[in-house]
């Protein structure tokens, strides 16, 4: 059986913790496919080390596989500084859009109203991240200026408004939500240009334009009847997909995944990784949730499907699967209500995998 190749990019703190709980489930063998890892050290010491090459060669690594999952890093704050690994990333893979989908978790109740998924459809770069950034005048006085250029283009806006759309065609869900376009015609309005014209192009896919405070405030108040897709500008996304994990019962419960599309909308690189942070305060306690890791890993073996890796849609299948019924049988971690350590949740799903408690 000819098996898959997937980047690694090693992390900090608890992100990496997880990756590697998360990595057993590959390394065990229950899957039944191969699946071959690179390992590329993006810790904050080696970043540092390295100037970032690094970076560099993890993101060329994965334009040849196709295929990528990432821990948790540190972005440093200092000016000077490494800076964001994620950004690199997503412009050495030449990077478009990153979807992350909040989804009911099996035995959690949400925090707000909400059944059907809802998919965040985020510019992967531009906008507020990588701006440039200048400050003016007598530091720290009342007069003290600070001003940041932020730019996007016209494709990356087409690339998440066509992929939105199709998405929605996907899952019979609605393109919903939208950019601050009456504040902001030019820069933000681009955005909403590609919502309508993609809407023109995808006539039978249910398209409800709303400002992004108002996407907002619907989310939390209103009991949507069928999925919903945001397309959203990447600060606006970021932001937004929190909100949208966190309702569901936890930011640590669904997957992010970086694309890089062709002209087709076809992955040509797929990067999975859990959207929490590094957790710093969790870090060797065994404690953290490793969901979002385990169905990043099921996102990676989905991804190898569509690039013709046929064994890998039903290895995908049977790990999202094991992941949720953990979750429905009561085998969470502390942040869903329960009592159950990291190795505990996975130890958990191995044993599913590897034993199905409907089989013959």
């Amino acid at each position: 059986m000819s098996g898959i190749d997937v980047v690694v990019c090693d992390g900090d703190e608890t992100g990496q913790e997880l990756l590697e709980e998360a990595l057993r489930v590959f390394q065990s063998g229950v899957l039944d496919i191969p699946v071959r890892l690179e390992h590329f050290d993006l810790s904050l010491a080696n970043r540092r080390r390295t100037a970032n090459s690094v970076v560099s060669d993890a993101a060329a690594a994965m334009v040849e596989a196709g295929l990528g999952l990432k821990a948790a890093t540190i972005t440093p704050p200092g000016i000077g500084d490494v800076g964001s690994p994620n950004r690199l990333l997503r412009e050495g893979v030449d990077g478009s859009v990153i979807v992350r989908t909040g989804r009911r978790i099996p035995g959690v109740a949400p925090l707000a109203p909400v059944s059907h998924p809802i998919v965040v459809v985020r510019m992967a770069v531009g906008d507020a991240y990588g701006a440039d950034e200048v400050r003016s005048g007598n530091a720290g006085s009342p007069g003290e200026v600070a001003c940041r250029t932020e730019r996007i283009t016209r494709s990356t806006c087409r690339a998440v408004a066509d992929y939105s759309f199709v998405t929605a065609s996907t899952i019979g869900g609605v393109v919903f939500g939208g950019p601050k376009w009456t504040v902001s015609p030019v820069y933000e309005g681009m955005l909403k240009e590609e919502m309508d014209a993609a809407a023109t192009r995808h006539p039978h896919v249910p398209y409800h334009p709303v400002l992004i405070d108002a996407s907002y405030a619907a989310l939390l108040s209103d009991a949507a009847r069928q999925p919903r897709v945001i397309p959203s500008l990447n600060r606006d996304g970021d932001c937004l997909s929190d909100l949208v994990l966190a309702m569901f019962g936890s930011i640590a419960g669904a997957e992010s995944v970086l694309l890089s599309l062709d002209d087709d909308l076809t992955p040509r690189v797929a990067m999975a990784e859990a959207p929490h942070g590094t957790a710093p305060s969790l870090v060797g306690k065994n404690v953290a949730n490793p969901m979002a890791m385990l169905l990043a890993c099921a996102a990676v073996l989905d991804h190898a499907a569509i690039r013709g890796a046929a064994s890998a849609s039903n290895a995908a299948t049977r790990l999202r699967n094991a992941t949720l019924d953990a979750a429905l049988d009561g085998v969470r971690t502390l942040d869903l209500g329960g009592e159950a350590s990291t190795s505990d949740v996975v130890d958990n799903v191995l044993e599913r995998l590897q034993h199905p408690p409907h089989a013959d």
